[in-house]
């Protein structure tokens, strides 16, 4: 197993969530000016006020479709990152949102059937690599869509930035993609 594939096991408590939770949801648009540490006081509070307060580093949110749908700050992944959030696993992910999420390196999930199969508080391990959730409690997994293989580089390199500031690196030491293309 590769560090990247290691590093692609996350393991937390699981909350969860209905459909089409919002940007709005997330990062309220009252509080779109504050710094982000009070903002991220407020992320999801109108569909869980308890989410923000106790969500630990590492937990899981599971959502059912159409997650992160509405506007297309970037915010909103920001926030859940912020909260310390390890992954987000839903049926279905708003398109823009996947996309912030990735360049962010938040790690998300599509996993159709996963709010049948996790209770709120379940503890759950999420395989990026493999592409699954297992319900610890149950021991029922869930086969999600891997992402396609450049989603899979960037998160885990940490985002798009950090991947960025790699790929400089290793092509001003003379190895990288830039080798791969033959110069």
């Amino acid at each position: 197993m590769s560090s990247a594939e290691a590093t692609s096991v996350i393991r937390g408590r699981a909350w969860v969530f209905g459909d089409d939770i919002s940007t709005d949801l997330l990062d309220p648009g009252e509080y779109a000016i504050a710094p982000l540490q009070e903002r991220v006081r407020h992320t999801l509070e109108a569909a869980n006020p308890r989410f923000a307060p106790e969500v630990r580093p590492g937990d899981v949110l599971v959502a059912g479709r159409n997650f992160g749908c509405g506007s297309s700050r970037e915010t909103a992944a920001q926030a859940l990152q912020a909260l310390g959030v390890g992954c987000v696993v839903a049926e279905s992910l708003a398109r823009i949102f996947l996309r912030n999420a990735v360049a962010i390196g938040l790690p998300v999930l599509v996993c159709p059937g996963v709010r049948e199969a996790v209770r709120e508080g379940d503890p759950v391990e999420v395989d990026l690599h493999a592409a699954r959730l297992i319900n610890l409690r149950t021991a029922r997994t869930v086969q999600g869509n891997p992402l396609p293989p450049l989603m899979r580089e960037i998160l885990a390199a940490g985002g798009m930035l950090p991947l960025l500031r790699k790929l400089a690196a290793d092509a001003a030491e003379g190895r990288g993609w830039v080798d791969d293309l033959g110069s």
